[in-house]
């Protein structure tokens, strides 16, 4: 009797276990149908794998190429085009200039004036050819200007260094003064040159005349003297 229970109840653990996996599996079944609704299995026919690509090469294919020559024609012709238009470019700028220079009125020459001297210059020293000439004197910014010409009609250039130039009232005094444009050489049969000899005002206060005296550097054979130069304001 004993046997016979034990294996009654073995039995009804057996069907047990057998009815609780297969509601178990039953149950994951559906659960699993469920998760999957709407997915769908990728095209694995060979024919769709690429269908961009396809497109791809569609298009590529559509593309016209040009062909060699086209494109040297093209090239050919937008640079004439652009040598044209530059070329009417520069008639036209010329066509301008040419015009402005017809409009331009003819200039005149020149006119040559006539010095007109002060009273009393101008006042020159000669010697052996070279002439030393104090053209005219005026008074600006504190200044004593005495405009000087000077010209070598010798054989021989003549060199000077103005730091021998005398200067000195009528009364005897010294009197400093600074020089512009003077030439340190008059060359033998030269043109004529001109120059500034500067003397403070401050030095020249009751003086009515000066007088200069240049020699040549550094033989120092030849001496200018120019006398008396009014410089009364």
């Amino acid at each position: 009797m004993k046997i016979n229970s034990t294996v009654f109840l073995t039995l009804i653990l057996l069907v047990l276990m057998l009815g609780a996996g297969s509601v178990s599996a039953f149950l994951g079944f559906e659960m699993g149908s469920a998760a999957l609704k709407g997915v769908t299995t990728p095209d694995g026919r060979p024919t769709t794998k690429f269908p961009s690509s396809k497109a791809n090469s569609s298009q590529q294919m559509g593309v016209a190429l040009l062909k060699e020559e086209e494109i040297l024609k093209i090239v050919k012709a937008r640079i004439e085009g652009k040598t044209k238009a530059a070329k009417s470019e520069k008639i036209e700028e010329d066509d301008e200039e040419t015009k402005s220079s017809r409009q331009k009125p003819k200039e005149k020459p020149p006119e040559v004036v006539e010095e007109n001297f002060q009273p009393g210059f101008p006042v020159t020293a000669e010697n052996e050819g070279v002439t030393f000439a104090v053209q005219s004197v005026r008074y600006s910014g504190g200044d004593l200007l005495m405009r000087v010409n000077m010209q070598n009609k010798g054989t021989d250039s003549v060199r000077f260094l103005y730091s021998f130039l005398d200067i000195t009232d009528d009364k005897g005094r010294t009197l400093s003064a600074s020089t512009e444009g003077l030439p340190a050489e008059l060359p033998a049969n030269g043109p004529t040159f001109s120059g500034t000899v500067i003397i403070p005002t401050a030095l020249l206060d009751d003086v009515n005349k000066i007088s200069l005296s240049l020699t040549d550097y550094p033989a120092q054979k030849l001496k200018l003297q120019v006398l008396d130069v009014p410089v009364e304001r």
